[in-house]
């Protein structure tokens, strides 16, 4: 099942997928998703993102990193303000040189986790959405990657359109995910590529902090980020769970 959350009418609904692609409500009514205001899928808690968790991601940055494959997960957290839904605006600082997509998938727990083995881990994802998690390049800091000017800013991560059971996807590894500027294929990868998988990142993530229902973890995003403009609308894209719409607006 694909569910979402939408504002309609000055009301928040919890909706889910209908048919032909409807946005269906609560009382069987089926919409276009043009019609209604999209929320991130999931009132999420805390929110966990990884940083260079594709190898080819890493190469393609390979003149600006000291980290290498081998090392343990780059992860940090993101407050609320970054989330906006399906079809939102995101601003682009007007200092900002190169700022890029990243085109993720979203692992949303759906049960307590702490101190849980990799063996046991996939039992507590509730399910799965697509995540688009921009970054400015040229606010980094070498001292630390990332530093919270670059995933922290408004409006900057993108969550949606539905949230998809973990039921039905069989298997989170083996999902095509693509990023599409103004209608053109900029970004394609395969979830298989992860180098630490949802697995490992639960165990390694539970072992110091207790993961609670509606806790997300931003997988990390494969090679092809290209710089982005105001008015550039980017569509992220995976197989099976479905397509996140969002537009740059000048800040």
């Amino acid at each position: 099942m694909k569910r979402g959350r939408i504002i309609f009418k000055g009301s928040v609904l919890d909706v889910t997928e209908g048919a032909a692609g409807k946005v269906q409500l609560p009382d069987g009514r089926l919409l276009d998703e043009t019609e209604v205001q999209w929320l991130p899928p999931v009132a999420f808690g805390t929110i966990i993102a990884l940083g260079l968790n594709y190898a080819d991601h890493v190469k393609e940055l390979s003149g600006e990193l000291t980290v290498t494959t081998k090392d343990v997960p780059l992860v940090f957290l993101k407050g609320p303000n970054a989330l906006v839904g399906h079809r939102a605006h995101t601003p682009r600082p007007v200092d900002a040189a190169f700022m890029h997509y990243e085109c993720e998938l979203a692992v949303v727990i759906g049960k307590t986790a702490k101190r849980v083995k990799a063996a046991d881990a996939m039992a507590c994802v509730a399910g799965y959405t697509v995540c688009n998690d921009y970054a400015v390049r040229d606010y980094l800091e070498n001292f630390y990657r990332p530093n919270l000017r670059v995933k922290n800013r408004d409006a900057c991560t993108a969550m949606g359109p539905w949230l998809v059971d973990a039921a039905d996807v069989p298997d989170p590894h083996a999902l095509a995910l693509r990023t599409r500027v103004n209608g053109k294929l900029t970004q394609s990868g395969n979830t298989g590529d992860m180098i630490h998988r949802v697995a490992e990142l639960i165990e390694y993530l539970s072992g110091f902090m207790t993961l609670s229902p509606g806790d997300v973890i931003l997988t990390g995003t494969p090679d092809g980020v290209v710089n982005v403009q105001p008015g550039d609308v980017v569509e992220t894209e995976i197989d099976g769970i479905g397509t996140l719409v969002n537009t740059l607006a000048a800040a």
